[in-house]
């Protein structure tokens, strides 16, 4: 037995074994694509004429057995009709199938990550044999599908119900001890004995020393659960689900009504529903979204792979600057294994961020993701500072002081001339032009912007700001240094408020917009978060802290000053006066403290409403939750439009990950773009017409507009 395609090779080994070796010629991992579909279908035909052949090996010529689907493939698939759609993954199912019923055991040897459907692959085996350093699991869940090529109905039959439903809707990666425990592999060794084990195992089978026909048998058959067990498995992981995962992500109940519904039949009917199930889902614009979010990721990813290339390695940074960003940016750099100096002109804030550092650690302490010598370690890692002195010998040194362009050339300045000529200057603001803080630096080759987003242990993204005379090394540095540091950094040209905060003032425009005409906050920031927002805008201007949207909105206003500029008195300025900031003094929009078990806690801040009243011409009344919903995102998409056109980002997708990792834009939405692709850049033109009066914000660009004349979209799906 012999075969040698692109993606497969299969031969006889000796004892009338044939191994068939996962090696693609077209990557550095394996992928099923459409190619490797169709070798793995001719394969295991050849295999089922020849009588000569006792025992099938399934293995990889990669580091990693098979890590999934190439889904860029099988996005036009998805554009099918569903009935076209169904057959394909029928078709798909078929091939697995094929393997599993051939009259011959057959063996996996999972090494490296086995996943979605590389582990779907080894479902259809007779038996799995895994490495100590494997990871198997079926993650089609974060994609807003199911495992379609047999991942719900074989999983199931292996671990029982309640284990698969965890694996399944969950989404996540196991380690082979786990997978073992479970039932979902046969055996755990060590790597370097892994082809040997697997051989040995298959050869025990061709002798007879183990049932293997009746272990197939089993797997096909139904579960035969009766009803008291069926309602407690399934109704009970239902709403459980429901619960965690929300009305905007269907795909995890989907898994549990597709599970449910093929449970009593043979694994023949359950495949069937499977197929129609994941049909469904990849038919729905969440699972659209999603995919994009994938591919946005891989994108990223792949362009910080591309820059460290060119990088000068940062093996100790420092930060500007304690409190609460600073001590954010300190513990993230010691956290991935950094040593980072924190300085700054006063102790208490030194203590202020060392306290921040502790805090979040505490955090993970109690969740039991992180041990008390852990923390002690990384502690030790950072060196609060108040002299120059210990900030010298840094690779990279960001500063992260108040957001006062003045203050911040100052600071700059004097610690250019103090690191070392070869160290990299980067600026934490978040709206100030870099070029503009490059002026005066003796080195502005060497300086560029590094815009954390707070809290920066859980906001993903970094903004790296590429000024007028930043070199290519320096930026390539600083993105490879936000990659060690656990964030997904994305380039973008000079410009006040550079991507994020430049969309994101033209969304809080139209939420002023609103309140002066008499639209009540809180219900804003109901109707914004039933449309997928984390929390409403009044919320997130008290997070954001009121000062400093007043300051950076005044940096937005004189930047733009066609669409930006604002007349006072505005909510925002009335508030500032007041020195009602948000979150950190305790009062905004809203009063915020703590209830009884310490958990944070919002209230409507009464007083807010008498300065409302004075700025309101109406009632609000006639404002649809509609009419909101565009007011809000009309001007966040427009302007995301003018950063395209301005070259400020080099792609849509881009953009996309930005506000979803920056803003915790509605993931389920794929972003500004996918969410306009979605609603019809026809249709948002014509709205966008109704709300020209409410200003420039509300404009068209040219781009759009030209767009709409020839029917292209943003994401077109090729």
């Amino acid at each position: 037995m012999e075969y040698k395609g692109r993606a497969l090779q299969c031969n006889t080994v000796g004892n009338n074994i044939a191994e068939l070796i996962f090696d693609s010629q077209d990557g550095s991992v394996n992928k099923f694509d459409k190619n490797s579909l169709q070798e793995l279908d001719e394969v295991v035909k050849l295999l089922g004429k020849d009588q000569s052949v006792k025992g099938l090996l399934i293995s990889s010529g990669k580091d990693s057995f098979i890590v999934g689907a190439d889904i860029n493939q099988f996005l036009g698939v998805f554009q099918e009709p569903l009935d076209i759609l169904v057959q394909w993954v029928k078709d798909g199912q078929q091939v697995f199938s094929n393997l599993e019923n051939l009259k011959i055991p057959s063996v996996c040897a999972i090494n490296g990550f086995a996943l979605g459907g590389g582990f779907e692959l080894c479902l259809a085996c007779t038996y799995r044999v895994a490495s100590s350093g494997a990871k198997v699991g079926l993650p089609e869940v974060k994609l807003g599908l199911l495992p379609g090529f047999g991942g719900t109905s074989r999983l199931p039959r292996l671990i029982g119900a309640d284990n698969a439903i965890e694996w399944t809707a969950g989404g996540k990666d196991y380690n082979p001890e786990n997978a073992l425990k479970a039932g979902a592999v046969d055996s755990v060794v060590e790597p370097e004995i892994l082809r040997d084990a697997s051989l040995d195992l298959l050869a025990r089978a061709i002798r007879g020393e183990l049932d293997w026909e009746t272990k197939r048998k089993e797997k096909q058959q139904p579960l035969m659960l009766n009803e008291n067990e069926a309602m407690m498995t399934f109704e009970t992981a239902r709403a459980f689900i429901a619960g965690k995962a929300g009305p905007n992500y269907p795909a995890p109940l989907t898994i549990v009504g597709v599970m449910q519904a093929g449970a009593n039949l043979p694994l023949e009917g359950a495949l069937e529903i499977e197929a129609e199930g994941f049909a469904e889902l990849a038919k729905s614009p969440e699972a659209t979204s999603l995919i994009g979010l994938f591919l946005g990721d891989q994108l990223l990813k792949k362009k910080a792979k591309s820059s460290k290339k060119i990088a000068e390695p940062v093996n100790r940074s420092a930060v500007l600057g304690a409190g609460i960003m600073g001590g954010g940016v300190a513990y993230q750099s010691a956290f991935k294994g950094i040593p980072i100096a924190m300085k700054d002109i006063a102790q208490a804030q030194l203590e202020l961020g060392m306290k921040e550092a502790a805090k979040i650690m505490q955090k993970r302490i109690d969740r039991g993701q992180m041990e008390v010598e852990e923390m002690t370690h990384i502690l030790t890692d950072i060196t609060p500072t108040l002299s120059y002195e210990n900030i010298a010998e840094a690779d990279l040194v960001v500063e992260a002081v108040v957001e006062k362009e003045s203050v911040k050339k100052a600071v700059l300045s004097e610690t250019e001339s103090i690191i070392r000529k070869n160290a990299i200057l980067a600026s934490n603001t978040s709206t100030i032009s870099i070029t503009k803080l490059a002026k005066g630096l003796e080195r502005p080759e060497q300086f560029c912007g590094m815009h954390f987003f707070n809290p920066v242990h859980r906001m993903p993204l970094v903004e790296v700001i590429r000024g007028e005379k930043s070199s290519e090394t320096t930026i390539a540095s600083t993105v490879a240094f936000a990659t060690a540091m656990g964030k997904s950094p994305i380039v973008v040209n000079d410009c006040p408020g550079f991507l994020v905060n430049r969309v994101l003032f033209p969304y809080f425009a139209g939420f002023t917009g609103l309140v002066s005409d008499g639209v009540d906050y809180e219900h804003i920031d109901k109707v914004m978060e039933k449309f997928g927002w984390p929390m409403g805008p009044a919320c997130l201007l008290d997070v954001v802290g009121i000062d400093t949207a007043f300051h950076a909105g005044s940096v937005m206003a004189e930047g733009y000053p066609d669409r930006m500029s604002r007349e006072d008195p505005t909510i925002i300025s009335k508030m500032f006066e007041q020195k009602w900031f948000g979150k950190k003094n305790e009062k905004g929009f809203y009063i915020h403290s703590k209830d009884k078990k310490g958990k944070p806690k919002k209230e409507v801040n009464p007083e807010t409403g008498n300065f409302i009243r004075d700025l309101n011409a109406s009632s609000g009344d006639d404002i649809s939750d509609e009419d909101i919903v565009d007011r809000m995102m009309l001007p966040m998409f427009m302007e995301s439009s003018r950063c395209l056109e301005d070259n400020i980002v080099e792609t849509p997708m881009e953009v996309d990950m930005g506000l979803i990792y920056g803003l915790g834009f509605p993931p389920f939405r794929g972003g500004i773009f996918r969410w306009a692709d979605s609603t019809g850049l026809d249709e948002l033109l014509q709205r966008a017409e109704k709300l020209k009066s409410f200003g420039k914000i509300y404009e068209p660009t040219e781009q759009i507009r030209m767009m709409v004349k020839d029917g292209q979209l943003f994401h077109p799906i090729r």
